[in-house]
């Protein structure tokens, strides 16, 4: 008979025990991708019962061969993790292994208590739902507390106060199993009632430390996953603004042409079509700048026309930044902005001037217009005071995606020689009546850092 302060100490042991070696587990991220899995193959099922069963294996080594350290045994509990987590089947494997080292050991009811056991934690999670288990409390007197409080209020079952029961019924059965047969199963067991309490109640406490711990793992994952999904949702909608007048006022201008330049009307027709195919088609976040200037292009040979002379585009492109990689959907807008705030007010139009350049670590594009420019609220010129669009939607939205995609520092006023943070920024240089140049620094992307994506299709068509 096992002494009732070895016991009581054991107890303590274990639960430190159960914290240490869930949190050794949770820092590996295969772990944790194998047991937040939803749906796993065979595969992934029996690496996720190895990773668990391997190190809990060689506590109950530890326990056979080093005298009176029985907290390193945890197999009573691993098993009913094994089969809450991976059902039944692969609870019942886990259990067996884990009773390899007992039977060298003679005793040769462990592969027989751990199978039931796995049998009985596998079939309740067939009964409840992953919920349940997941949030499982080991502080059992609140959840006992909960469960008074609600029946009182209306009678119903409680999966989790029944799970607690059942764990402790179980760990009071094996209890009983080994106090009957000492030599071929081990357990703890007391013959004293308080004793033997605190022996039944401890195991539900050991299945539900490693359960928070993990909890806490899939509560940051599913947080991490859903601003993911936000962020994604916010690109999308940005890279899907078009202004509906530019859509219009194109569609005007192919009717203008029609009868009179019917090529010219071809042409726009063709460059509409690859602008709109663009913006229609799913893009990943990242394309070849060589890509974005040819959908930048499209828009410009369309406004070309609606302008006729009173617009002029000049391009001082960089070959080796062609291959570079840039957000998608990112000149378009601030080439828009040049145009309706920047050159549209000029009798005379003007010209957008586009420019690229590699410069140490990071690629530089610029977007410069010669027109009216623009002045801050207190009447110099520099800073962006949203009578530009700097607060709306062009350059906003440009401002928007660079912050998010590459989560840098804005600069809306920076001078030449101005001391700048690393990562991506946007800056603004303009001069009242002169016009204005915004140049954006983006940082060198390696090609393995951003998704691959299909080249879309320029020139002209079969229409």
């Amino acid at each position: 008979m096992i002494e009732p302060k070895l016991i009581l100490i054991t107890l303590l042991v274990k639960l430190g025990v159960a914290a240490a070696v869930s949190s050794a587990l949770a820092r590996s991220e295969t772990f944790r991708d194998l047991l937040l899995s939803q749906r796993r193959t065979k595969l992934q099922s029996m690496s996720l019962v190895a990773w668990i069963t391997v190190p809990l294996t060689l506590g109950v080594l530890v326990r056979v061969i080093v005298p009176n350290f029985l907290a390193a045994d945890l197999s009573f509990e691993a098993t009913v993790l094994l089969g809450l987590l991976t059902g039944p089947w692969w609870g019942m494997l886990g259990g067996l292994v884990l009773a390899v080292p007992a039977v060298r050991h003679h005793e040769f009811l462990a592969p027989a208590v751990n199978v039931a056991v796995a049998a009985v934690a596998g079939a309740f999670s067939h009964f409840a739902v992953m919920e349940d288990i997941w949030s499982f409390s080991p502080l059992i007197d609140l959840s006992i507390y909960r469960w008074i409080r609600r029946n009182l209020r209306q009678p119903q079952l409680d999966r989790q106060v029944f799970l607690l029961v059942l764990i402790a019924g179980m760990s009071f059965g094996v209890s009983l199993i080994g106090h009957m047969n000492p030599r071929h199963y081990f357990s703890l067991y007391s013959s004293s009632w308080p004793i033997e309490l605190a022996i039944c109640l401890c195991s539900p406490m050991v299945v539900g430390i490693p359960l928070k711990i993990w909890q806490a793992i899939r509560i940051e994952r599913k947080l991490k996953e859903q601003e993911r999904l936000l962020l994604e949702a916010r690109l999308d909608a940005l890279q899907r603004q078009i202004n509906p007048h530019f859509l219009f006022n194109t569609l005007n201008s192919i009717a203008s042409l029609v009868r009179f330049k019917p090529e010219l009307a071809r042409e726009m027709v063709v460059k509409l079509a690859n602008i709109l195919r663009t913006l229609l088609k799913h893009r990943e976040a990242f394309v070849p700048f060589s890509e974005e200037l040819a959908f930048t292009e499209d828009y410009l040979a369309i406004e070309v026309v609606r302008f006729g002379e009173k617009l002029r585009v000049v391009q001082e492109i960089a070959p080796e930044s062609l291959d570079r990689i840039v957000p998608s959907m990112l000149l378009q807008p601030l080439v828009e902005n040049s145009i309706k705030h920047g050159l549209e007010p000029r009798i005379s139009g003007g010209t957008i001037t586009l420019r690229s350049r590699v410069q140490g670590e990071m690629l530089v594009l610029e977007v410069e217009d010669d027109g009216v420019g623009m002045v801050t609220e207190d009447g110099a010129p520099g800073r962006d005071s949203g009578r530009r669009g700097g607060n709306g939607i062009g350059l906003r939205n440009v401002r928007e995606r660079v912050q998010m995609l590459y989560g840098g520092a804005e600069n809306g006023g920076s001078k030449r020689g101005s001391s700048q943070a690393p990562g991506a920024h946007v800056e603004i240089y303009s001069r009242p009546g002169r016009g204005t140049r915004i140049a954006l620094w983006l940082p060198l992307l390696a090609e393995a850092m951003w998704p691959q994506t299909a080249q879309p299709i320029h020139g002209e068509e079969k229409l």
